[in-house]
């Protein structure tokens, strides 16, 4: 009893300090940078395999940590570099280049319960408490604590956006989130050594990798890391680290074939995107879909779609009658789709194409029939409805015309999935690249509602 009781006081415990948001606030504060990173960033879908699998491992981590009972969550950037960040309240963000460069999955649940950590230590909203201190009068100070501090931070200029000075940790906070990831992968686990590892493997790559500065900027050497976990480790009974599971060594083979985006290309995708913290909406003219949900059922699929939407025949000659368009009723412009989704089937070539050929050969199609349309980043797995499929991001020109009357950029995501009789079933979410993030629930819920034949 009495070894059981030191064990139990060498276990690290979340620090105190001052901080100006209640818990809260700092979860709004979180949604809100979020929501800006879901419009500067590419992400993963979340029904892909890779997202699907993070979130898992994310939340089996979470579940170990101590302290405030955050609503994490887990998303995949599909970008090249190597970094992830945490922001205030729970919102976790994880780049595919780390999840490629991970060796085992005790080194990718380092990463992940190294961001938790910097939640469960508010970190965030710590450093931006002490920034607003030393902005504000000693009086407004006080009358905060808890009351309209998202306000003030408005009004200062503050944001826990993409880049946020608040989101560089400090040496000290990188110490602290070291010591307690240690702890929450050993609960979990795993090897806490591996944290250490991946973070030393990663600095001795530093000059040969560009894509590693982000990461050794957000997340300096506290120094002697890799002794200060193996003391934090000393201090917990010896125990049998859980091997490379299953789910791991499968996403491993996935991750390796693609090729995330490089940061100069996300600058390109950018822009046509919405990047200002302007929370995205819904166009007026009745694009907004309803709640309430309808089902279509075709040749070999059924699929839920809005009620206040419709489906109508597609004009595509070479589809046989096959394509149909789910669109609001004001969701064409000069006869050509600017919201909503076509679905087609597209013949392969050969029975022996596999489906990572038969989605490029997809897209090339798709590419040669829209001049300006490409692809954004490689196709990534996904699954509907347990059916092993392909999903890409697309950029284009949308017919419809910016305010100005200039050229504006439409954003497409084309999800496909084989048939049994050798073809493609694709599905073509589309909407101008400003909206596309509003719509982007309603599209990945009708995904969801998919069921093929």
């Amino acid at each position: 009893m009495v070894a059981l009781a030191t064990l139990s006081q060498a276990r690290v415990q979340p620090s105190s300090g001052f901080d100006l948001f209640s818990p809260q606030e700092e979860i709004q504060a979180g949604r809100q940078a979020a929501g800006e990173v879901v419009r500067q960033l590419p992400l993963l879908p979340e029904p892909s395999a890779v997202t699907k699998y993070i979130q898992k491992l994310g939340h089996e981590l979470a579940s170990h940590a101590p302290g405030e009972k955050w609503p994490y969550s887990f998303r995949v950037v599909n970008q090249k570099d190597i970094n992830a960040f945490a922001l205030p309240g729970g919102p976790i963000f994880i780049n595919l280049g780390t999840i490629q460069a991970a060796d085992n999955e005790a080194e990718l649940a380092g990463v992940l319960a190294h961001e938790i950590s910097h939640v469960v230590q508010r970190h965030g909203t710590r450093a931006a408490s002490k920034q607003m201190a030393a902005e504000l009068p000693l009086a407004i100070i006080g009358s905060m604590m808890g009351r309209s501090t998202l306000s003030q931070m408005a009004q200062l200029g503050i944001s826990f956006g993409v880049g946020s000075y608040f989101l560089k940790n400090s040496r000290e906070s990188e110490s602290e989130a070291d010591l307690l990831g240690t702890d929450i992968m050993y609960d979990t686990g795993f090897n806490p050594h591996a944290m250490a590892d991946f973070f030393a493997k990663l600095e001795a790559q530093d000059g040969k990798q560009g894509s590693l500065a982000q990461f050794l900027s957000d997340h300096p050497n506290p120094g002697n890391r890799a002794s200060a976990v193996s003391q934090e480790v000393s201090t917990l009974p010896a125990k049998k680290y859980r091997p490379d599971s299953a789910d791991f060594r499968k996403i491993k083979e996935q991750v390796a074939s693609l090729h995330p985006m490089t940061a100069e290309q996300i600058a390109e995708w950018q822009k046509g995107h919405a990047t200002t913290s302007q929370p995205a909406s819904f166009p007026g003219n009745g694009i907004a879909p309803s709640t309430a949900l309808k089902t279509f059922e075709h040749e070999g699929y059924k699929i839920s779609y809005p009620e206040n939407w419709r489906v109508v025949a597609s004009q595509n000659k070479d589809s046989n009658g096959f394509a149909v368009t789910i669109a609001p009723a004001n969701g064409i412009s000069n006869g050509q789709l600017t919201y909503g989704v076509v679905i087609d089937r597209y013949a392969l070539p050969s029975a022996s194409v596999d489906m990572e050929d038969a989605a490029n050969k997809l897209i090339q199609s798709l590419s040669e029939a829209n001049p300006g349309m490409r692809a954004a980043g490689s196709a990534t797995n996904i699954r509907v409805n347990g059916r092993e499929g392909k999903s890409v991001d697309l950029i284009g020109n949308s017919p419809e015309k910016a305010a100005n009357g200039n050229t504006q950029q439409e954003r497409d995501w084309l999800v496909s999935i084989p048939r049994g009789d050798g073809s493609l079933l694709y599905f073509v979410f589309i909407a101008p690249a400003n909206n596309f993030d509003a719509l982007r629930p309603t599209f990945e819920q009708m995904l969801r509602s998919v069921q093929v034949h």
